[in-house]
């Protein structure tokens, strides 16, 4: 688990879940009711076990809970978790910089032809970057060009 994350009764009720029927194992879970979502960030290596052959645990959790769930690969390295949290968008350069008052940014490249799908309906796929690269790596912003 990652350190200074506090899981409520009900993530932790979405983790058991998720782990039993996928068994991947959940680094994070974040619960956005406003987007009817559950959000899953999983192990290095394991988005293939989480997913299942075809979508079959997906499919089976949505079922079972009545939300969309979006997964995303855990990567120690910065760049490598951003480019995972865009999939399936292609990526073609991520830029991390820190400004003089210490506060990081990432400025991410896709091919044109993704940018809607990196950006998502209402911005929701930045939207959830820019929380997770926050929450992991204290990345204040991310500007998706």
């Amino acid at each position: 688990m990652t350190s200074g994350i506090k899981f409520t009764a009900e993530e932790m009720r979405y983790i058991a879940l998720f782990e039993s029927i996928t068994g991947a194992t959940v680094r994070d879970c974040i619960i956005d009711n406003e987007n009817n979502r559950i959000i899953f960030v999983v192990k290095e290596g394991q988005i293939g076990m989480a997913i299942g052959r075809r979508g079959k645990n997906i499919r089976l959790l949505e079922r079972m809970t009545g939300k969309k769930h979006e997964i995303i690969e855990y990567s120690d390295d910065p760049a490598q978790f951003i480019k995972n949290a865009l999939k399936p968008a292609k990526v073609q350069e991520v830029r991390i910089t820190e400004r003089p008052d210490g506060k990081k940014m990432a400025v991410v490249t896709v091919y044109p032809r993704d940018k809607g799908v990196a950006i998502g309906k209402n911005g929701r796929n930045a939207e959830r970057l820019r929380f997770l690269a926050k929450r992991y790596f204290q990345i204040q912003n991310v500007s998706i060009i």
